[in-house]
């Protein structure tokens, strides 16, 4: 046994290092985690969320879906906006396809590949969104996305109608199950999709002694910056031909700006050089939260001739790449014939707290969190100063702005700090400025950083010039004395607001702010309700509006029927009802009482329901009226096929019975159902056969018993089709059939409106439906024959009694 164990070992040494890696995988990286979504079905018109939160030392992430969806291309062109299922994702926040129609434009049919998801790592605030297919498989590495929080959304069916309010709900679903799997670096050492690309950390140190000359030349009140010093543990480093050097540097607050400063120490060609080496520069690529290169990066310069300066940095980890490169050729070509030896310098300057902007003569203040106890996930926030009280959640800008002395220029800038936490990432920052004159700001965001008028993510300056166009930013007013606009779902984070003051002095009257996190964007427009949920994973809460009938899009603000359509629907589907007074008519001229209570009660509850279905009047909750409109409905049709038997009433109170419970629970459990017109006419079918069946074991149950005693008589057989003809004769006596074939053809117009009832014409197809079913039911009645049977006739009673009179004439 042992011997088999080194001569294990043995051959493990002998393997090389490819091999064992094939065997034992990649030894930089490690699954961090697995996670795997089992299948799961996703209704018209609905929605899932999943966030997939990727560490700051991850490698690569992989996404593996799989969904029952079959599109050709040559079908996407014919499918309905609203019932094309889709994939979108974004980093930081649930991505929105239903806030612009932009979502659809550039939908992307085939595999997703590297080319096909350049265009969201250029900008932070741009979704993506694919066409789903059947399968589906996406890896992303530390080199192309930053960490933080992914959300990936599955849409069925986007547009303005997702959010309408609807009775029925049809269309075509779709199931997926997921696999999303993280792995991460062993080491910060080393970086890139599998570990192997050398990252070295800078030495820094922390010096608070830097005086601001500007201030300390303008005023006695001097600004100290801290500046954040750092330099390569190594004091020199070589670039040979297409070698890179990487390095990264963390800011943790506010900076004011970010430079990198190269020295060149040595500079030499390789002999076989074709000229001088005096093109040859020495290009730096700064990226935020990603390895840059020379594609794809935040910052670029060329750093041996000036410092690449980089104004509000990001709060994070940048990574700074170092490359060969000649003017004469495209950006990113190496020079292998040529080495650089260089030193390396990077500062972080920060202004002292309360301080921003450039020479930090700007005002900032950090705002505070005050939750909403009377609605969950809601908050306000504060500036933390004495000056302001925090009884409102509007405060005053005029005893927090900036001086225009300090600032010496014709403007002047007041930063507001806050954060949005985890997990909140489905609410709404709202922003509003209000004024007794006119709104004298401009007003710039920006996530991680201090905004200015080079880096910005969302800004407002006046009507015609602000963010309105991103699919992110709504701006719902907009005058001489109000602002008011919401970030949608924004991203988890510090996020910086900038006030810009262009007048050029002080501004007039009193101006006040609000800032706000709120669930559902301006109050869903008063036209439905704001509802909140949860993501796939239980992380994130995220907030979105049910709309009334009338109205649809994220925020409930496009009218989808017009007052008069509004009009014109109520009409329909309220007066088509008025339907159920013929079967009610038929069944209280016939003296059928059960059924004259059930059609006129299923008419009037169908009417009341239906009122309350197109927003005119509720008498009771909802849930209650449906409920009652389709078990009456179910109860009706039902009834219509046991009134055609001749039971006594016993048995069909019985039937009723049963009955009753079926149509209840259909009704309470999945009442819009289009398979339940079929268990419907299936239960009623069943009723009459049972009914039919109870009428012949009572009325024909003599005859039966005098055809098993005539076993031995040669006509048994002849007396058994006599029994069928007279069967036959009865059923055909029994029904006018050419109301029961009127009946049908009726029916079957029922169904066909039945099964084209969609959420756009539902209200014109279901009306059809009052009509028909209750007109339907109405022939059925009407089909029902008074038959006089031979068997109950008085004619042998008679005969009795002329007997008994002649015995007592002569007796006497």
């Amino acid at each position: 046994m042992v011997g088999r164990l080194a001569c294990f070992l043995f051959v493990l040494l002998l393997l090389p290092l490819d091999a064992c890696s094939a065997i034992y995988g990649d030894f930089n990286t490690f699954p961090v985690s697995v996670l795997t979504y089992p299948k799961t079905t996703v209704r018209p018109f609905d929605l899932r969320y999943i966030r997939v939160d990727l560490p700051p030392w991850f490698s690569s992430l992989s996404v593996s879906l799989e969904s029952d969806v079959d599109i050709g291309d040559g079908s996407i062109g014919n499918i309905p906006e609203s019932q094309l299922p889709m994939i979108c994702f974004r980093d930081g926040s649930p991505p929105l396809p239903y806030a612009s129609n932009s979502s659809v434009k550039g939908l992307v049919f085939h595999s997703l590949l590297n080319e096909s998801i350049d265009s969201v790592r250029a900008s932070s605030n741009v979704e993506q969104c694919h066409l789903l297919q059947k399968n589906l498989t996406m890896r992303f590495s530390n080199e192309e996305i930053s960490p933080g929080a992914w959300y990936f959304g599955l849409f069925n069916g986007i547009g303005v109608t997702t959010t309408q309010s609807k009775m029925i709900i049809r269309g075509p679903s779709y199931s997926f199950s997921l696999n999303v799997s993280i792995e991460g670096c062993r080491t910060s050492a080393f970086w890139g999709q599998s570990c192997n690309q050398t990252v070295d950390s800078l030495l820094c140190t922390l010096d608070r002694s830097n005086i601001n000359q500007s201030a300390q030349n303008a005023t006695s009140d001097q600004t100290v910056q801290s500046v954040l010093s750092c330099k390569s543990p190594s004091l020199t480093s070589c670039l040979t031909g297409d070698q890179r050097k990487v390095y990264f540097v963390d800011i943790e607050g506010m900076a004011e700006q970010l430079s990198i400063t190269a020295n060149i120490s040595l500079s030499s060609a390789h002999s076989n050089s074709s000229g001088s080496n005096s093109n040859s520069d020495l290009w730096c690529f700064a990226r935020q939260g990603a390895m840059p290169s020379a594609s794809l990066y935040d910052y670029a310069g060329i750093v041996d001739k000036s410092p690449l300066l980089i104004q509000s940095p990001k709060v994070g980890r940048w990574f700074i790449t170092f490359v060969l490169s000649n003017l004469s050729e495209p950006l990113g070509t190496q020079l292998s014939n040529v080495t650089v030896c260089f030193s390396i310098e990077v500062n972080v300057s920060e202004c002292p707290m309360g301080s921003a902007g450039p020479e930090c003569a700007s005002q900032r203040y950090m705002l505070q969190t005050n939750p909403r106890m009377s609605v969950p996930f809601e908050s306000y926030y504060l500036p933390v100063s004495r000056n302001l009280s925090s009884q409102s959640a509007n405060f005053v800008l005029e005893p927090l702005l900036s001086n225009f002395s300090s600032a010496g220029k014709n403007e002047t800038w007041t930063y507001f700090v806050l954060d949005i936490p985890r997990g909140a990432a489905g609410g709404n920052l709202h922003v509003r400025l209000t004024s007794d004159t006119d709104v004298p700001y401009e007003l710039y965001a920006r996530l991680d950083g201090l905004p200015s008028l080079s880096g910005w993510d969302y800004y407002f300056a006046n009507k015609t010039s602000n963010s309105n166009g991103s699919l992110f930013f709504k701006l719902y007013e907009s005058s001489m004395s109000k602002v008011d606009f919401y970030l949608l779902y924004a991203k988890e984070g510090t996020w910086g607001l900038g006030l810009r003051n262009v007048k050029g002095s002080v501004a007039k009257g009193q101006n006040t702010m609000s800032l706000s996190l709120e669930r559902c964007a301006g109050k869903c427009s008063f036209h439905g309700s704001c509802k909140s949920t949860m993501d796939g994973g239980g992380l994130t809460t995220y907030s979105f509006c049910s709309c009334d009938r009338n109205h649809g899009g994220f925020d409930c603000s496009v009218e989808i029927v017009s007052p008069g359509g509004h009009v014109l629907r109520s009409i329909f589907l309220i007066g088509s009802n008025a339907a159920a007074i013929l079967p009610a008519y038929w069944a209280l001229r016939q003296k059928a009482f059960a059924e004259w209570v059930l059609f006129t009660s299923s008419g009037i509850a169908s009417g009341i329901y239906h009122a309350c279905d197109v927003g005119t009047w509720c008498l009771l909750p909802y849930g209650i009226l449906q409920f009652m409109d389709f078990w009456l409905s179910f109860m009706a049709v039902v009834s219509t096929f046991v009134y055609l038997t001749t039971i006594d009433e016993k048995h069909k109170r019985a039937i009723h019975t049963a009955v009753a419970i079926l149509t209840a629970l259909m009704a309470k459990t999945n009442a819009t159902r289009s398979a339940n017109i079929i268990l419907v006419v299936a239960i009623g079918t069943l009723g009459l056969l049972v009914g039919w069946l109870l009428e012949l074991s009572t009325k024909y149950h003599s005859v039966s018993s005098s055809i098993a005693l005539c076993l031995n008589v040669i006509d048994r057989w002849q007396a058994i089709k006599q029994w069928l003809h007279n069967l036959i004769k009865a059923i055909i006596k029994r029904f006018r059939w050419d109301f029961v074939a009127v009946g049908f053809i009726v029916l079957s117009m029922a169904g066909v409106s039945w099964h084209l009832e969609t959420s756009e014409s539902y209200w014109i197809w279901h009306s059809v439906w009052h009509v028909t079913i209750y007109t339907s039911s109405f022939l059925f009645l009407c089909s029902k024959a008074t038959v006089v049977d031979a068997e109950n006739q008085r004619e042998p009673e008679g005969d009795y009694q002329l007997t008994r009179q002649d015995s007592f004439s002569r007796v006497e």
